[in-house]
């Protein structure tokens, strides 16, 4: 069965192009050009994730956001055509699940909803807890533990360990961690990488200037080096 989206926006042609783009792509979309009409929407149907534009005519987005936490751990994705830095922090303190400021591209909204469905939906059908000798990585609750003890990260560094430790002796390059962590290949993204896997191995390894768990392959990406942890 399709996944099902929800868009509440009160711009009618940009929800009708999504609706066209994601219907595309194997989702089933409903619009709503108003909160009072979407948030009936979202409490006669079930919805896996709502995309929810901050700026509505009848309400703004940020209490339309908290009525639908009051109700349901729904995926909310929240669309504002601010770049206010407070505005975003708001709604992800709020409980929004992504932040996507206006004009995008639909195939990062794409991504993003992607990324949502799955980092919500991993606790239910997540495989079994990882195990390479003192490190755990756990999908069920986005943890990472070595020796038992939670491992400080942030979820997209832990989406990037569990890629990696998912493919355990097979090497990911960057763009291949992006498309598993994000859902899109992106220039923009490819150093990032870098600097995530760089406080991944301070979290993890043992001496993180000599790491034996991620271990860089010059030229190719990174290997979760199975082999050298399970024996470690």
């Amino acid at each position: 069965m399709a996944e099902q989206i929800l868009i509440i926006d009160d711009d009618t042609r940009l929800s009708a192009m999504l609706r066209d783009y994601l219907q595309g792509n194997g989702f089933s979309v409903q619009t709503a050009a108003n909160a009072a009409a979407g948030l009936a929407e979202a409490g006669r149907h079930r919805v896996d994730a709502v995309i929810l534009d901050v700026m509505l005519p009848d309400l703004d987005g940020f209490d339309v956001l908290r009525r639908i936490r009051a109700a349901s751990d729904v995926p909310v994705l929240m669309l504002t055509a601010k770049g206010d830095e407070t505005d975003r922090i708001v709604g992800l303190e709020i409980g929004a699940d992504d932040y996507l400021p206006k004009p995008f591209s639909s195939r990062e909204l794409l991504a993003r909803l992607r990324a949502v469905l799955r980092r919500r939906t991993g606790g239910v059908n997540a495989p079994g807890v990882l195990h390479f000798g003192r490190l755990e990585i756990d999908p069920g609750s986005r943890e990472a533990r070595l020796d038992g003890i939670r491992c400080d990260m942030t979820g997209h560094q832990f989406d990037i360990l569990l890629a990696l430790g998912e493919s355990a002796g097979r090497i990911l390059s960057r763009d291949q961690l992006l498309d598993r962590v994000r859902g899109i290949g992106s220039e923009a993204f490819d150093r990032s990488i870098d600097v995530h896997v760089s406080r991944i191995r301070a979290a993890i390894e043992d001496d993180p200037k000599h790491p034996r768990r991620i271990v860089t392959v010059r030229g190719a990406g990174y290997v979760f080096a199975r082999r050298q942890e399970e024996n470690g």
